[in-house]
């Protein structure tokens, strides 16, 4: 499988298509997923709400391993592919998805729609008692991740949030050798995630993906993937958060627009540790320095986490050594972990407090630089325990 695809064709593919291929692509090639022609054996019934780019990417994973009980969307060229495609378990299609939710034969539900209806529709599928794949971010509002905190402790229910590096095994690896003091103590991380251009403006995430209302911008749509393994790679959330930034280059347009399509912002963490993140979506092909890294320095060299995954020592003498060895990642390993998690044969690698603190981190970069401000954790945080 060839993944040396474009950032326009990733683009083009939807925004958290975009998300999961470009990471996906810098740390290990994946193998297709592979449908078989019946369910496996005691599927767990899965409903799918949202069938676009993002949610036909969770669906084919959820015809893998699950069964396919009902499908939701509104748009009606979307629900007929996705039915098409799992025509196999001849799921219901339904445009409301309340009727979903209220579903006796559902068990578990994976949310795919755009940001702004995640938290609504999480919550009332944990209260009627589903378990819940969400893909990111949980929310995009302070108020609304908590909302979604306080319904997962209450349920006793399975959410597994779609941040899928967390189930990548060689970041696992690498991270776990970064806690053991493979680099030292780790004392900053500079990130970035520069693209060639803006997301397409006629594509099918253009009618909400360009709202900020809706979708939370770059920052928290996408970004959120970055700064959670920011967060993974240092062990703590960000303390405080300062940063500029605004519409720099895409000014209305398309028209209305009110996400940002460029910023700077720095984190700082306990311990006195540092993130410097960029994100801008008009970086020239070819022009050295673009894509997307995460450098982590320690106290004996740095690595890159989205990279080689080397360890390159500080004293610039000693050569690189490998941190986690290349291994293949399968597109459906963290739906995988979800289904164990239901049956109680394996850990969640992406919990409520994993989705809760991503997107609050990407949520509170966002609040400084519209504020101006310095925006602190326990500003927005509340209390998560």
């Amino acid at each position: 499988m060839n993944h040396d695809l474009t950032r326009r064709q990733l683009l083009e593919a939807g925004a958290s298509i975009a998300t999961s291929a470009a990471l996906a692509s810098r740390v290990a090639a994946q193998p297709q997923i592979v449908v078989p022609a019946a369910p496996v054996p005691n599927a767990i019934p899965t409903a799918v709400i949202g069938t676009g780019g993002r949610g036909t990417q969770d669906l084919r994973s959820v015809l893998e391993l699950g069964k396919v009980v009902a499908l939701c969307d509104t748009k009606a060229d979307r629900l007929s592919a996705a039915a098409t495609l799992a025509a196999r378990d001849t799921p219901t299609t339904v445009s409301d998805w309340r009727r979903v939710i209220d579903r006796k034969d559902v068990e578990a539900v994976v949310i795919a729609t755009p940001p702004h209806l995640h938290a609504e529709m999480a919550v009332a599928a944990l209260q009627s008692g589903k378990h819940v794949y969400c893909e990111k971010p949980v929310a995009i509002t302070p108020a609304s991740v908590q909302a979604v905190v306080k319904a997962v402790k209450a349920s006793g229910k399975v959410f597994v949030t779609g941040q899928q590096l967390r189930s990548y095994k060689r970041l696992q690896a690498a991270v776990g050798k970064i806690r053991s003091g493979a680099i030292g103590d780790v004392l900053m991380v500079k990130a970035q995630r520069h693209s060639e251009s803006d997301l397409s403006h006629t594509g099918s995430s253009a009618d909400w993906f360009f709202d900020v209302e809706k979708s939370g911008g770059y920052l928290i749509e996408m970004s959120v993937h970055n700064l959670d393994l920011c967060n993974w790679a240092v062990g703590a959330t960000p303390l405080k958060a300062a940063g500029f930034g605004g519409i720099l280059l895409y000014k209305d347009d398309p028209p209305g627009r009110s996400i940002m399509d460029g910023y700077t912002l720095s984190y700082d963490y306990p311990g006195g540790v540092k993130l410097y993140f960029t994100q801008m979506v008009f970086h020239p092909k070819g022009l050295p320095g673009g894509g997307q890294f995460v450098h982590v320095y320690g106290q004996k060299g740095a690595c890159d986490l989205m990279g080689d995954t080397n360890v390159y020592p500080l004293d610039g003498k000693t050569p690189p050594t490998m941190l986690a060895d290349k291994v293949d990642e399968h597109p459906s390993a963290h739906m995988q972990a979800f289904y164990d998690c239901i049956r109680g044969t394996g850990k969640n690698p992406a919990d409520i407090t994993v989705g809760a603190t991503g997107a609050l981190t990407a949520i509170m970069g966002h609040q400084a630089i519209t504020t101006g401000k310095v925006v602190e954790w326990k500003s927005i945080a509340g209390d998560l325990s």
